[in-house]
């Protein structure tokens, strides 16, 4: 049996083809609420693959952490950077 076509619409990002990719973004959902519900489509989607599961460990929490370390050092980055001390000639 032939497998039947997925329409263009109903594909992930990662499986359209460059020809396809305006008929993929003029089907999607560009108000408040779609993109908010986009947002939790994928923290769901982390909280279930790395946080909720039988045999969990440290590494979803652990990812967030690094996230979060590396967000914070890159928006103080400026500001770090003009505390650093230097000589003076």
């Amino acid at each position: 049996m032939a497998d039947r076509p997925v329409p263009v619409v109903a594909k992930q990002l990662r499986d359209v083809k460059l020809s396809e990719l305006g008929t993929w973004s003029a089907g999607r959902d560009f108000s408040p609420s779609g993109i908010f519900g986009a947002f939790r489509r994928g923290r769901d989607r982390y909280y279930n693959h790395y946080v909720n599961v039988k045999k969990g460990g440290i590494g979803g929490i652990t990812i967030m952490l690094v996230a979060y370390v590396v967000l914070s050092y890159r928006w103080q980055y400026e500001h770090l950077k003009q505390d650093r001390w230097r000589k003076h000639h």
